[in-house]
């Protein structure tokens, strides 16, 4: 049996993906609509208290295509604090012209293939800042599922400790050549939901992300290992902006 990667875990995530139900929503009243947008302005202020306190990050995004409408990202602490935000969503009047497209439930995760052996991973405040971070508020959001292969001789989980090691090694490599530029929250959702990671992309510039997957794509951990799902690209939607978002 080759040695299982051993993991850090942080704060939940609820990707909750959104088709808006235009045609009902044109056709309430535009005071019930003002009620239902301030309802929801009023979650986002909530949460925006939660960031400042430090117990969870939150990110709205306008996805372009028609997978969805709009991406909500939630990070907290518990299992329990994700579904009771998820109930209390659906339970708005916003909620009810919404219709729920995707979702994806996980956890931030940080893996040992390539650890740092003199710190303290519950004391260190890099590694708990990359564990509990704060979502950065840049123009474009790109969100993906994947897995890795687990087909004849082309199956991860039957690849020696020390090798995989290596591979990741020289796959972060390429990550961190985009620093600066790309900044990538990974969450595992292996239990959690139908693949075994999240991976969420932010960017100011929305190209880079056509040019970071696309170089990954030529290294052997996605070339040979990596299956991917569909992906979703959005522009940041500002609170400011929600008002104007949803004017018809």
């Amino acid at each position: 049996m080759s040695e299982a990667a051993q993991t850090l875990e942080g704060w939940y995530c609820l990707h909750d993906f959104r088709k808006m139900d235009w045609v009902s929503w044109k056709a309430i009243s535009s005071d019930e609509r003002e009620a239902a947008i301030k309802e929801f302005m009023t979650f986002l202020e909530k949460w925006e208290g939660v960031e400042a306190r430090k117990e969870g990050s939150h990110a709205l995004y306008s996805i372009v295509g028609q997978k969805a409408d709009f991406m909500l990202m939630l990070l907290r602490p518990t299992m329990e604090d994700l579904n009771e935000i998820e109930n209390a969503f659906n339970k708005t009047a916003f909620a009810q012209y919404t219709i729920p497209a995707y979702s994806y439930v996980s956890v931030v995760e940080l893996s040992n293939y390539n650890p740092s052996n003199d710190v303290d991973p519950e004391t260190d405040p890099m590694i708990q800042g990359r564990l509990k971070p704060e979502l950065p508020k840049w123009k474009y959001v790109c969100f993906y599922p994947m897995d890795k292969r687990r087909e004849g001789n082309d199956n991860w989980y039957m690849v020696p400790m020390e090798e995989r090691k290596k591979m990741m090694y020289s796959h972060g490599m390429i990550g961190r050549s985009y620093a600066g530029k790309v900044k990538q929250i990974i969450t595992g959702s292996v239990g959690f939901d139908d693949w075994e990671w999240g991976v969420t992309l932010f960017a100011n510039d929305v190209l880079q992300f056509k040019k970071l997957v696309y170089e990954m794509r030529f290294d052997e951990v996605s070339a040979r290992y990596g299956e991917f799902g569909s992906f979703y690209v959005g522009n940041q939607l500002i609170k400011e902006a929600v008002p104007g978002f949803l004017h018809v």
